[in-house]
């Protein structure tokens, strides 16, 4: 950052205003240029840096000691680095309207708050079960595939925020999400299953061979048959090549490997049911 002032040169993609009482005018002047976002009262970033999630959050941090990151971007600070975060919600009220921010006064047990590198975010298990009223049960899928909180440990964060909006809604989420899918094909693929009555089965089996450890998105382990999904965002070449080589894997050690699709399920449900019932029948 190019400036006259040797200390507004030192300073770093990050300000708190309090901190510099010397600085204050220059600062105003600055961010009045452009040079400085606003992000919070007394708290500016440089521009790049207003649009980064851990940015943002550090800022509000420091900002309000009291304040916790809740919502997508705890969601993305943890086990969801993929996940587009549009702003960043607060476990404090804000006094005026921000485009960066959200804000809500909450209590969290300070149990389930995570302190890491200067951040304050609520814990996956409770991140996962705040999203499910606006997710689905997309938060729950990629907490259980990263495998950083245990479904358990889901239900166990509902019973200790009781009373909460939403709350009947989170728990049949939980309900559905009890054998554990890894993503939204595997959530409608368990769902087909059970009301199918089909019996015996077990998601996301892990299988080892030749070196390497598959998680099976659905195995009839006694019958050795090997059910996988091709999901919503299952494409790319990578993806094509790895699926085949763990396809010739499976069968070289004895399974059966079947294949749907997101839009089979969708849209041709008894299909699916009865080719795995032939396959079981084959045995």
């Amino acid at each position: 950052m190019r400036t006259a002032n040797p200390e507004l040169a030192e300073l770093g993609p990050m300000v708190l205003v309090r901190e510099h009482p010397g600085l204050a005018r220059a600062l105003r002047r600055q961010t009045q240029a452009g040079t400085w976002t606003s992000v919070l009262p007394g708290v500016l970033l440089a521009p790049a840096a207003a649009g980064d999630v851990a940015m943002l959050a550090h800022a509000a941090c420091r900002w309000n000691p009291d304040a916790v990151v809740v919502g997508a971007a705890a969601a993305k600070l943890s086990f969801w680095p993929a996940l587009a975060v549009d702003k960043v919600e607060l476990s404090v009220r804000l006094r005026q309207h921000s485009r960066f921010y959200l804000g809500s006064q909450r209590a969290i047990d300070p149990d389930d708050v995570i302190s890491r590198d200067g951040l304050r975010f609520t814990c996956p298990a409770l991140t996962a079960v705040d999203l499910c009223t606006e997710l689905g049960g997309d938060a729950i899928d990629q907490l259980l595939r990263s495998r950083t909180a245990t479904l358990a440990a889901l239900w166990e964060v509902l019973r200790r925020y009781p009373n909460r909006r939403g709350n009947a809604d989170r728990a049949k989420v939980l309900v559905d999400s009890r054998d554990e899918p890894w993503s939204a094909a595997e959530r409608l693929f368990h769902r087909l299953l059970r009301a199918a009555g089909l019996a015996g089965w077990r998601a996301n089996h892990q299988v080892s061979c030749f070196g390497r450890r598959y998680f099976l998105d659905v195995a009839f382990r006694g019958a050795k048959l090997a059910i996988e999904i091709d999901g919503r965002l299952h494409a790319g070449p990578e993806m094509f090549e790895s699926d085949r080589v763990r396809q010739a894997d499976l069968v070289a050690v004895g399974w059966r490997v079947i294949r749907f699709t997101w839009a089979q399920l969708q849209h041709q449900p008894e299909w699916v049911i009865a080719r795995i019932r032939q396959a079981l029948a084959a045995e």
